[in-house]
């Protein structure tokens, strides 16, 4: 995961925010992935502005520059918004998508795009009501084993048998009782080092 920050100190939107030294910086760790036969995902990651509306200014010139640089590539995941957060609607999110999309596509037409889901992604019922209209979408979970239940395990379910696609980008299994619970119940054995 290559995590730009959009309005934290040093952001890819902000005024200290080096964005030429940014964007090389993406485009060198897809590089150093590639060279190990790995993945990279972009991650533009929304925190303290919530909406990724906010700055899409920002994230449209970021995305035209790397996807531009790594159109060839094909070892490249896109996550245009990761946690929206802070009471972000799906509307906004998914007109947000509808535009940063197609700059992507403009330069990497079958890459695989993750698009982030209301409530630091973890809302997945209104993406999958009415999903974004372009191929090779995906939707954003995340799930900490320690604070999502079987409410999130439930709603995942649903999503995908109703045909959502969905990649849990971040994930984690936490220490204390609930975690063994849970390992146990996903066969992971307890005594597996984590």
């Amino acid at each position: 995961r290559l995590a730009t920050y959009s309005a934290e100190e040093g952001g890819y939107a902000t005024e200290t925010g080096d964005r030429t030294a940014l964007n090389d910086l993406v485009v060198r760790g897809v590089q150093y992935a590639q060279a190990a036969d790995l993945y990279a995902v972009v991650d533009w990651h929304t925190l303290s502005d919530a909406n990724p509306a906010t700055n899409q200014w920002a994230a449209e010139e970021f995305f035209r520059s790397v996807s531009g640089a790594l159109g060839n590539t094909d070892n490249v995941i896109y996550e245009i918004c990761n946690e929206p957060n802070g009471g972000t609607s799906w509307a906004d999110i998914k007109a947000y998508a509808e535009a940063v999309i197609p700059i992507i596509r403009a330069n990497d037409p079958d890459a695989i795009i993750v698009v982030g889901t209301p409530t630091w992604s973890q809302d997945l019922a209104a993406a999958a009501a009415t999903r974004c209209p372009h191929a090779n979408v995906m939707y954003a979970l995340h799930f900490y084993a320690a604070t999502h239940e079987d409410d999130l395990r439930r709603a995942l379910s649903t999503a995908v048998a109703g045909g959502l696609p969905v990649f849990v980008t971040e994930f984690r299994h936490l220490r204390g009782k609930r975690c063994r619970r849970d390992r146990l119940r996903f066969g992971e054995p307890v005594g597996t080092p984590l």
